[in-house]
C-alpha cells in the first residue's frame, strides 16, 4: 500500500469539486441527525412561551381579585350604612306619628319636632333621602301599592295617600314606600 492513500491526500491534491463535496453535507446526513442544540433551544422557547403565558394569567388573575375585592369592601361599607338606617326607620314612623297628634303642650310638640329634624339631618349625612310619593305616579320599583281606589277625578296609576315613607340611598332602596293608587 502506498504511504499516502486517497483518503489522506494533501489539501493541494484535492479537487475543487472534492472540496465542495466535503463542505456541503448531504440532506441524508442532516435528517439522519438532527442538532441537539437546535432541539434544546426550541425547547427553552416553548418552555419560555409557556412561562409567559402563565405569568400573564396570574397576572390577570390577580387584577381581577383587587378589582373584586374593592368592589366587596365598598359594598359590605354600603350594605352596613342602608341596614343601620333601616334600623332606625321604625324611629321615625314613630316620631312622624307623634308629630301628628295633636297636644296642648308647645314644649313637648317643639322637642318631638326637633328630635325629627335631627333624626332627618343624620339620614341626610348617611346618604338616605325619602322617595317622594304623594301624587306622583306609581312605580312599583320604589311604592308599594296596599290599597287601591277608582277616582275619575284623579290620573291613572296616581298615589294618593302615603301610609309610610320610603327612604333610598343613592339607587338602592331600604324601605319601598307603602302607597295607596287611584285607578
Amino acid at each position: 500500500m502506498h504511504p499516502m492513500s486517497k483518503k489522506e491526500k494533501k489539501p493541494e491534491d484535492v479537487t475543487p469539486e472534492e472540496q465542495t463535496e466535503q463542505a456541503v453535507p448531504t440532506e441524508e446526513t442532516e435528517a439522519e441527525a438532527p442538532n441537539p442544540l437546535l432541539e434544546e433551544l426550541e425547547a427553552l422557547k416553548k418552555s419560555l412561551s409557556d412561562q409567559e403565558d402563565k405569568f400573564l394569567r396570574l397576572a390577570a388573575e390577580y387584577d381581577n381579585y383587587r378589582r373584586r375585592s374593592q368592589k366587596e369592601k365598598e359594598s359590605a361599607w354600603s350594605d352596613a350604612k342602608a341596614d343601620t338606617a333601616a334600623a332606625f326607620l321604625p324611629v321615625y314612623d314613630n316620631l312622624e306619628r307623634a308629630l301628628k297628634q295633636e297636644t296642648a303642650d308647645e314644649a313637648y310638640a317643639k322637642g318631638v319636632q326637633m328630635t325629627m329634624t335631627q333624626l332627618k339631618t343624620v339620614l341626610e349625612k348617611l346618604g338616605v333621602e325619602e322617595i317622594p310619593a304623594q301624587g306622583e305616579s306609581f312605580d312599583p320599583n320604589v311604592h308599594n301599592a296596599v290599597m287601591h281606589m277608582e277616582d275619575e277625578a284623579l290620573g291613572e296609576n296616581t298615589v294618593v295617600e302615603v301610609f309610610q315613607a320610603g327612604f333610598k340611598m343613592g339607587e338602592k332602596v331600604i324601605r319601598h314606600a307603602m302607597v295607596k293608587v287611584a285607578n
